[in-house]
């Protein structure tokens, strides 16, 4: 059923979930994974707007970041058995559900898997959700994996 599954992520137990979840059903499926991370460099400027500091630096650090959560992935990917490729993009102005849902039309993805941290209320409100905006845009299905499996599935077995 599913043959290009897209798992964008950023280094999060979420994301990391998210990932397990797409490499099970890419194995179920034989399907392909690309795993995407977003150098995000409008939320760079939006945190340091008005404070002296060096852009550069910090968005050399996302990009570490991502290329950290993608090697990751890679990894557990291999240890499935499962074939996947990894990307990051640059955000180059759009916000990174843009980044997402174009990487998804480029891939011709028919999936898109992403840890959600189910944010509410004024938090929404001031970070947003990327994981939203993914799901109400993109023009194939879209599985969202709820951080509080992430903290079940951290949590000690009694």
């Amino acid at each position: 059923m599913y043959r290009r599954i897209l798992v964008p992520v950023d280094g999060s137990a979420t994301s990391t979930l998210g990932v397990r979840h797409a490499l099970a059903l890419a194995k179920d499926q034989h399907a392909r994974v690309r795993v995407l991370s977003v150098v995000d460099e409008m939320a760079v400027l939006s945190m340091i707007y008005g404070y002296p500091a060096d852009v550069t630096t910090v968005i050399d650090s996302m990009r570490d970041t991502g290329k950290k959560a993608i090697a990751e992935a890679g990894a557990l990917a291999r240890k499935a058995g499962v074939r996947a490729d990894t990307t990051i993009v640059e955000g180059r102005g759009r916000v990174v559900s843009q980044a997402i849902l174009d990487e998804a039309k480029k891939f011709s993805a028919d999936l898109i898997v992403m840890g959600t941290h189910g944010r509410r209320g004024v938090n929404r409100l001031l970070l947003g959700s990327d994981a939203e905006r993914v799901l109400r845009e993109a023009p194939v299905p879209v599985l969202l994996v709820r951080e509080q499996q992430a903290k079940r599935a951290r949590a000690p077995k009694k």
